[in-house]
């Protein structure tokens, strides 16, 4: 594409300032995207409120609750699919709807807003915000691209940021994850779309967040957390609840290592699914970068030395990944049954870790005399409250699912329709659940309310629960197609780059093909490593 005459866009500017949830009018479209993107989002006005009265009004054999629990959750998925109206938004006014319908009380409702998750994105947007306000994010991503070989390619820069990413969540929350790695993929993403503008690969006034080489990016950052956390008990909250339930109803014990030895050949096969779906659904614009490697060395250059901001931000940063990888240590030394690491888990919760980490960027100076500190209250303002609000709301809805019983009804009901009896029969209908349930709720809420419904469906069918049970474990982290699936979904669509639709048509695809590889490799390997 050629350079073409207009006001040329300021890249770093446009992808660093944190503008998310746009309307059409803040979006740079053309012809054909706009009548496509005004027709969704008008039409989701309408059905929005027509499939909730619809649902309303069907006979059904469900308590009141469920009922309206129910129809009011399609007409916020609508809303949600369409962007209708801005995502977070849409989200509040399923809350308001719950409330005013009686399905429970505010204050009920309300609780998660509280909850640790919660907490964990409001510090590490703050962390983010400063390394993007002092340049920390940039320096990692020409560090980054200057490792060999590496920046010769966008393929190489995806995969490889997806294999660090990946690694770093077997141990560290996938939520931190994402949120810290972040920066570090929009810095990279700048540096990939001011070379194509420089060079006239794309207008001048060019949209750098509707590249595709952003939306694989930022998508391999959020799925990629996703599949590394699979690889260990204490990588994501999902597979310590389904452990513990297991043990719980089997007496079977799957130690650390054991985890370890099943789970890795399960999650280097998703991942290379993985890198496969996203590149080929989100093919990058372009695939040789040749010339980036002297470009990055001369802009490494000019950054010159550490500034004070930049370490104070290296510092807080530091400290707060180290404290978050501290349980996970614990873990592999003492065990996750032990007194030692149910202390430290409990005083290092992950929330507290991260509001405590970027409280000190308040506290460290950058010039003492003039009392000016690493950030100001102004800087932290501009974190992006519409995504904590997104998540508040999915965690309301996951509450909700579990304590109206809905989530229990449509699992047993399905089972009795279904006629489930056989070890496949039941490991397929838990992993598709576990999915389904995870789209449009946490995946800690869906592997809490999933996993309770397969393992007496397995023992009353004369089937040993281990492996259906595992199976739903490992299926509450999948959801992909929404960004209130799971919070590096949120995370990510908070950036601006991952267009909804390009969300769910990848999340999708990762979804059936994930949930193809746990039915053949799952069983596999648990009679490999010798459990059940």
């Amino acid at each position: 594409m050629s350079t073409t005459e207009g006001a040329r866009t300021d890249v770093e500017r446009r992808l660093l300032g944190g503008g998310t949830y746009r309307s059409l009018g803040e979006q740079r479209l053309s012809p054909r995207e706009e009548r496509f993107e005004r027709g969704r989002r008008t039409v989701g006005l309408f059905l929005a409120p027509v499939v909730t009265l619809i649902f309303l009004a069907l006979p059904l054999d469900l308590r009141p609750s469920q009922q309206v629990l129910s129809a009011v959750l399609l007409g916020v998925i609508v809303l949600w699919v369409t962007e209708a109206v801005p995502i977070p938004i849409g989200g509040l006014i399923g809350v308001g709807c719950i409330v005013v319908f009686g399905v429970a009380p505010a204050s009920d409702v309300l609780e998660p807003f509280g909850s640790s998750t919660v907490f964990t994105f409001i510090g590490a947007f703050i962390l983010a915000q400063a390394m993007l306000k002092h340049g920390l994010a940039r320096r990692f991503a020409f560090r980054m691209l200057s490792l060999p070989g590496v920046g010769r390619s966008t393929v190489r820069v995806i995969i490889a940021f997806g294999v660090i990413t990946a690694l770093l969540s077997a141990f560290v929350s996938n939520t931190a994850t994402v949120a810290m790695l972040l920066p570090t993929a929009l810095g990279i993403l700048a540096v990939i779309a001011k070379m194509m503008q420089d060079r006239g690969l794309v207008q001048a006034d060019f949209d750098p967040t509707r590249l595709r080489v952003g939306a694989a990016l930022l998508l391999m950052l959020a799925y990629g957390a996703s599949v590394g956390g699979l690889l260990t008990p204490v990588g994501s909250p999902p597979n310590l609840i389904g452990r513990g339930l297991i043990e719980e109803a089997t007496g079977e014990k799957i130690s650390f290592a054991a985890w370890m030895a099943m789970a890795a050949p399960i999650c280097l096969a998703m991942f290379a699914v993985l890198a496969l779906v996203l590149l080929l659904l989100n093919k990058p614009e372009i695939r040789r970068i040749e010339g980036v490697e002297e470009y990055v060395a001369a802009e490494r250059a000019k950054l010159g030395k550490f500034s004070v901001a930049e370490r104070n931000t290296l510092i807080a940063f530091a400290t707060t990944v180290t404290l978050w990888i501290v349980p996970g240590i614990v873990a592999v030394g003492w065990g996750t049954d032990s007194a030692v690491y149910d202390t430290v888990s409990e005083r290092l919760n992950e929330g507290i870790v991260a509001v405590l980490g970027a409280a000190l960027l308040f506290l460290l100076p950058t010039s003492w005399r003039e009392r000016e500190f690493t950030l100001n209250w102004s800087d932290a303002a501009r974190i992006d409250w519409g995504t904590i609000l997104l998540f508040g709301t999915g965690i309301i809805f996951g509450s909700l699912l579990a304590d109206t019983g809905l989530a229990e009804t449509i699992g047993t009901s399905s089972a009795e329709a279904l006629g489930l009896s056989s070890m496949f029969a039941i490991t397929a209908f838990a992993v598709v659940l576990a999915i389904i349930v995870s789209e449009t709720t946490s995946n800690t809420a869906s592997a809490a309310v999933v996993v309770p419904i397969i393992i007496p469906i397995a023992v009353a069918a004369g089937v040993n629960p281990l492996v259906p049970a595992l199976a739903a474990t490992f299926a509450a982290s999948f959801g992909f197609m929404l960004p209130v699936s799971t919070p590096q979904n949120a995370i990510v669509y908070g950036s601006g780059v991952v267009p909804i639709t390009t969300m769910i048509r990848s999340g999708i695809s990762f979804d059936v093909l994930g949930a193809i590889l746990i039915l053949v490799l799952l069983p596999l390997m648990v009679a490999v490593v010798g459990l059940g």
